[in-house]
């Protein structure tokens, strides 16, 4: 339901009488039968499990539902506002009506900060600010002051102005801090060298540290700066301390990861719990600046990491680490025995036995991710049942030596929720009768695999209940596979909530209408570049949620790049169809150009809807553009 205006909210609203001590029939009217109901029972069993939105909108309803919302609002630990655009009164009756919150997240794009200054005081422990780019910049000292208890902070800054500017005003803030456990700072829009972090800044309660790019020199140096507040001998003499005064978790993006870095980083925090590296090369690394087989070896003496995550990014330059082979792994997996998540991408020179020792010698090894390698292949999961681990989590991405030999050994998997193997475009429908049997899965990922309509019937008549399944780019499935994956009465069918079909050529109308009959769960797809999709899936998708079958309506809809949609499809957009929309984009398509005073309409009518007419994924998840009706 989207959210109106909450103009009836007013201050006697928001005290609701204690006298109120049996059912929720006192007052007013609209409410139907959920008036007849406990306070305690509509408030905790009803309200707080809706979001933000359908709560407010829940308030407009009557006097009683007004009150009983104020109280699920006042009950309210966390506040989330990053998914649409409030004004300002609205947001004022929102923070009003919110006095137990402690961990707040916001959009910086679509709210005004002097509607948020009011409500920042000390008992905020968690501040999230994404997209911090029209906010002034001198405010960032102001919360430093206000929020002075902060524990847990994310900074999201997209380069705009001066970074001096930024940085004397984060620098102030940090220094108001003091009891800062955990920290995530990412500057967006950076082109030429990474920024620089002063040394000297950082609260030395400091547990979590997340820096987005930065400089190799400035970050060794900063690591030893931390290191030179501890006494190591006594933190291993005493393993209780790490829990309570060491950096436990680094995260890094920066441009090079060499050998320096690593050994530096562990020579310096032995002591250290997870550990993300990942880099954006602008050239291949010269011998002596890139990572080999030593700094992965020195990574052994951390013999208490539990999360290892390397990566090199390859926009910027197609390369990998390709002085890292299967000797430095296994000093790796014989020194980090202890490792739960391992997350390596573009480590080309690796082979199987490499990867395999990770798997057969880490014993509590749950997430299991491996990108961009052109040695994996099905020989290293060749004895995973007798492997000791129990995966959770397996990603293998772009690896085209993977098959689905590979899927058949995860059969006896009783513990698996994600399967990611997009991008091993060797998967086929074999691969069907495993991940049919795996009743715990929710995320199957095959994008771009060689299935086909067979193997869509025998998903859908499987026992694993999967939420979230892509087949972008699987160009053999066609209606006919989606009408039986949805209609056929399986526990997909009424399970799965999240459907990526983009950029496949043989999906049209027939394949949204069988989603809006069947799919009762779904409220997010991905129609992305289906050029066969017309107004007739518009009318069909507008529709879902208001069936008696219970469907639930759409609430994420991409259709960026689909060319055959009229601009009378716009009209769709309107109340009352649609109804729960959020966000939807329309990219590359007749309704950017034409949609004119239409678009203008539904803006005003759902201020809560973003239409990206950009070629954003679903929801904008860089965040960083500014879109009409956000």
């Amino acid at each position: 339901m989207l959210m109106p205006p909450m103009e009836t909210w007013n201050s006697s609203d928001r005290t609701t009488s204690k006298k109120t001590t049996t059912t929720a029939s006192d007052g007013g009217s609209g409410g139907g039968g959920l008036e007849a109901l406990p306070v305690s029972l509509l408030v905790h069993d009803i309200l707080l499990k809706l979001d933000l939105e359908s709560l407010s909108a829940a308030a407009c309803v009557s006097k009683t539902l007004r009150s009983a919302a104020a109280l699920a609002l006042s009950s309210l630990p966390s506040l989330h506002l990053a998914d649409f655009s409030p004004d300002d009164r609205t947001l004022d009756r929102i923070l009003s009506a919110c006095g137990g919150v402690t961990s707040l997240t916001v959009n910086c794009l679509r709210v005004n900060y002097r509607a948020l200054e009011g409500f920042l005081d000390p008992h905020i422990r968690e501040l999230n600010l994404l997209c911090w780019s029209a906010m002034p910049l001198s405010a960032l000292r102001s919360i430093g002051r206000k929020c002075s208890n902060l524990r847990v902070l994310v900074l999201e800054w997209a380069e705009r102005g001066s970074y001096d500017e930024f940085t004397g005003n984060f620098h102030q803030m940090l220094s108001c801090c003091v009891y800062l456990e955990s920290l995530c700072l990412k500057i967006r829009g950076v082109e030429g060298p990474e920024y620089a972090f002063s040394s000297g800044i950082w609260p030395k309660s400091i547990k979590v540290l997340k820096l987005q790019p930065a400089l190799e020199d400035d970050v060794i140096s900063l690591v030893k700066e931390i290191a030179g507040n501890e006494n190591w001998p006594e933190v291993i003499k005493f393993p209780s301390l790490p829990s309570t005064c060491l950096l436990q978790s680094l995260s890094l993006h920066v441009r090079t990861i060499s050998d320096k870095l690593v050994t530096t980083i562990a020579e310096s925090m032995p002591c250290l719990l997870e550990l993300e590296l990942e880099d954006r090369p602008w050239k291949v690394p010269l011998p002596h600046g890139d990572l080999t087989n030593v700094g992965i070896q020195s990574l052994g003496s951390c013999d208490q990491l539990k999360s290892l995550s390397l990566s090199r990014n390859r926009q910027n330059c197609q390369t990998s680490f390709k002085r890292v082979n299967d000797m430095g792994i296994f000093l790796l997996s014989e020194g980090c025995k202890g490792l739960e998540s391992v997350q390596f991408s573009g480590f080309s020179k690796v082979s199987d036995a490499g990867f395999a020792s990770l798997l057969h010698s880490c014993k509590n090894l749950k997430n299991f991710e491996v990108r961009n390698s052109q040695s994996l292949s099905d020989l290293a999961f060749h004895d995973l049942a007798e492997a000791p681990c129990s995966l959770t989590e397996l990603r293998i991405l772009s690896c085209n030596l993977i098959t689905s030999e590979t899927v058949k050994k995860l059969a006896f998997s009783s513990k698996l929720e994600v399967l990611d193997l997009s991008g091993c475009r060797s998967i086929a429908d074999s691969s069907f009768y495993s991940i049919s049997s795996l009743k715990m899965l929710n995320t199957l990922d095959l994008a771009g695999a060689d299935v086909t309509d067979s193997g869509m019937s025998k998903l859908g008549q499987g026992s694993a209940p999967i939420q979230r399944l892509s087949l972008r780019g699987c160009r053999r499935v066609t209606d006919k596979g989606i009408s039986q994956l949805v209609l056929s009465g399986g526990i997909v069918s009424k399970t799965l909530s999240s459907l990526d079909l983009g950029y496949m050529p043989y999906v049209s109308d027939k394949a949204a209408h069988a989603i809006a009959t069947g799919g009762i769960a779904i409220t997010e797809l991905c129609i992305r570049s289906c050029f066969k999709v017309t107004d007739s899936s518009m009318e069909a998708l507008a529709r879902k949620g208001s069936l008696e079958n219970g469907s639930r309506p759409i609430r994420g809809l991409d259709l960026v790049g689909c060319i055959s949609l009229s601009v009378q499809s716009l009209q769709m957009l309107k109340k009352p169809l649609f109804r729960g929309l959020r966000w939807v984009g329309i990219g590359r398509t007749c309704l950017v150009d034409k949609g004119g005073s239409v678009l203008s309409e539904i803006y005003e009518e759902r201020p809560w809807l973003t239409v990206c007419s950009g070629g954003c994924e679903m929801g904008c998840r860089d965040g960083w553009e500014y879109h009409g009706g956000s």
